[in-house]
């Protein structure tokens, strides 16, 4: 069987909060990104499903979350996506800092890690986040969202997630079968219990490594917590190449998924972690104009027939607008 062709990187992380205007006001407001995307969780339409990303929704840039307010507390364990980091413009870091101060944001002191410095904090349910500061390229894919953070600072998609896994051996052989390279390998630094990091890289500029830390220590999945992470499949035939890799991998990976803004696949990997496999295709201008994205509640397919039992069951949110404006519910 032909080797599949490599994935770019991470296409989204999707992630379980607990109240959902809290969720909205920090991801929005606090740390800029622009809410691309209301609707709700499609194996569960009670819950809201938002999407965090860059001007346009561009792959690699969207943070996703299920506020599913009944769960309790999460802890980070190994089998889990431990840290997502996002890249950020070099020299941003202090404004960071001061808006982190302003916002009551709980940070930590900035690390180096494989020559680039790291600063770690936590959203308001506990979810391990960190900034990266790099260089940004002029042919950069990323948009900027600047309503509420200046250019010169706003995230740029991401930069890495990491893994804790009890054995990572199996987890690392599948990230090569994906397409990454492992390209160093450094003493963990404060951040976490494992001994050593090794990082691999994709083919892509955003969204372009994967970190992988041993770790035996227990988690929970809660509020706080990641649920999975969805690598870039660009079209159907790269996804169904890289399916059959990974069922030659000894994995179960399901067939494809229609989730209307990108087809998926989804597969529990060695490690006990849900990774998925996302299109490119249709994108989140399918069903809105670019202008008016995460402005009300959207409903895929046939949930539209239900707008009114979905919208009962659902709690009022409020879109931050630096202007003040209210958008639709």
């Amino acid at each position: 069987m032909a080797a599949p062709t490599p994935t770019p990187g991470i296409h989204h992380v999707t992630c379980i909060a607990g109240d959902p205007q809290r969720n909205l006001d920090f991801w929005v407001e606090t740390l800029g990104l622009r809410l691309v995307k209301q609707s709700i969780n499609q194996d569960d339409p009670s819950t809201y499903h938002f999407f965090f990303a860059d001007a346009e929704g561009t792959p690699g840039t969207s943070m996703t979350f299920f506020p599913w307010g009944d769960l309790p507390q999460g802890k980070v364990g190994s089998g889990q996506v431990s840290r997502t980091a996002f890249r950020v413009p070099e020299g941003s870091l202090d404004y960071w800092e001061d808006r982190f101060d302003d916002y009551n944001v709980d940070y930590d002191d900035r690390v180096e890690r494989f020559g680039e410095t790291v600063l770690p904090f936590r959203d308001p349910d506990g979810l391990p986040v960190e900034l990266v500061e790099v260089e940004i390229p002029a042919d950069d894919p990323t948009v900027p969202w600047t309503e509420f953070v200046p250019e010169d600072a706003a995230i740029r998609g991401f930069h890495s997630v990491t893994l804790w896994l009890a054995d990572p051996h199996p987890t690392m052989g599948l990230l090569r079968t994906m397409g990454f390279e492992e390209v160093g390998t450094e003493q963990s630094r404060g951040d976490t219990p494992g001994d050593e990091r090794t990082r691999f890289a994709a083919t892509g500029t955003v969204g372009k490594y994967v970190d992988v830390l041993p770790t035996i220590q227990g988690g929970r999945q809660g509020h706080g917590t990641v649920h999975h992470v969805a690598f870039q499949t660009p079209t159907d035939e790269d996804q169904q190449a890289m399916r059959e890799a990974i069922r030659g991998e000894g994995l179960n990976p399901t067939q494809q998924i229609d989730r209307h803004w990108f087809r998926s696949v989804y597969v529990r990997e060695h490690g006990g972690i849900l990774f998925e496999l996302a299109t490119k295709e249709p994108g989140y201008t399918s069903d809105e104009p670019l202008d008016d994205l995460g402005g009300r509640l959207v409903l895929p397919g046939s949930f539209e027939d239900r707008r009114e039992e979905i919208e009962a069951g659902l709690p009022d949110v409020t879109v931050p607008r630096a202007d003040g404006i209210e958008a639709d519910d």
